[in-house]
């Protein structure tokens, strides 16, 4: 019976993990515990197809420490022919009844955050991804964002 669940288990796991077809980039770092103003998480893009289109998501781990109802993140795409796109973005992180949005079952919840649609790369990018949350009333950046554990960049194959 034991051996039946285990190959039952493997079986279910490895059908998800197939399904995603769309999936070209998929990448996390760890910021710690908390996540500095200064540190910059960084992304090398591999060289992909330029003749197809690809949508980019942020992706965020985060548990319940973190005390905000929003993010807002600083994003810069670094083209290989020296041009950068800098853009500030918000994104909804909780409920109103202050519970976290995402996705688990846990207190650790995951985000998948639209970022870019119908990308066209040619050549290497790099993408860099800074917290910018600032506390109501207040204008220095939050230093330390509690609650943020990863950050990821992921980018999929366009319909």
């Amino acid at each position: 019976m034991r051996i039946k669940n285990s190959f039952l288990l493997l079986l279910m796991a490895i059908s998800l993990f197939s399904c995603d077809k769309k999936r070209v980039f998929d990448e996390y770092k760890s910021v710690g515990s908390a996540w500095h103003k200064d540190s910059i998480v960084s992304f090398d893009l591999p060289e992909l197809d330029s003749t197809k289109t690809y949508d980019l998501f942020i992706n965020l781990r985060d548990n319940n420490n973190y005390p905000y109802n929003n993010l807002f993140l600083i994003v810069t795409l670094e083209k290989p022919n020296g041009y950068t796109k800098v853009d500030t973005l918000e994104y909804e992180m909780a409920a109103a009844d202050g519970s976290l949005l995402g996705d688990g079952f846990t207190d650790i919840k995951e985000s998948k955050l639209f970022y870019k649609e119908g990308v066209r790369f040619r050549g290497k990018y790099k993408l860099n991804i800074k917290q910018a949350v600032r506390e109501s009333g207040k204008v220095p950046g939050v230093t330390e964002l509690e609650g943020v554990t990863d950050i990821g960049l992921r980018i999929e194959k366009k319909d």
